[in-house]
């Protein structure tokens, strides 16, 4: 049986660094994008909370007919209260109000990416949610360190 809450989400604005990035060369783009974001996170002066966002923005996701070439945008950023002090060079995003299914996730990053696929290649069409066009992003809170070999997350699924 799988853990969740809905959360009903207002818009959300987040200010990062993104990337072009597929399911082949995520493990070497988010790294990337994180070692670029971290040294730059006290610039963002209106953060809201001290979660770290790892944010995936496809143009259209649907497990069955998944293509691991497919491109999409990989962000690291931070959820603001307004888009009026955006530090140079960093991105903003704004991601329409909507319900999310958040399921809590605490293991090692290869048992993430299990966990992950599980949820939706199985659990989630099996279930009576159904995936909505928005944003899917993982929230990390301050202690999550990818060198660890266990952290513990927020996948955020977007539903309709």
């Amino acid at each position: 049986m799988m853990k969740y809450r809905l959360v009903d989400s207002e818009e959300i604005l987040v200010v990062g660094l993104s990337a072009e990035a597929n399911f082949q060369n995520i493990s070497q783009v988010t790294p990337l994008l994180a070692r670029q974001f971290m040294p730059r996170l006290n610039e963002i002066k209106s953060r809201k909370n001290v979660f770290i966002l790892s944010l995936q923005n496809y143009n259209y996701f649907d497990f069955k007919t998944f293509n691991p070439k497919e491109t999409f945008e990989k962000w690291i950023g931070v959820e603001v209260s307004n888009l009026d002090d955006v530090p140079e060079k960093m991105d903003t995003m704004s991601i329409t109000s909507g319900r999310y299914l958040v399921i809590n996730f605490k293991g090692s990053i290869p048992e993430f990416i299990k966990f992950w696929q599980n949820i939706h290649s199985s659990w989630l069409p099996n279930s009576k949610f159904e995936l909505d066009d928005r944003p899917h992003f993982e929230r990390l809170p301050p202690s999550y360190n990818p060198m660890r070999t266990i952290n513990e997350e927020e996948i955020w699924i977007p539903i309709k």
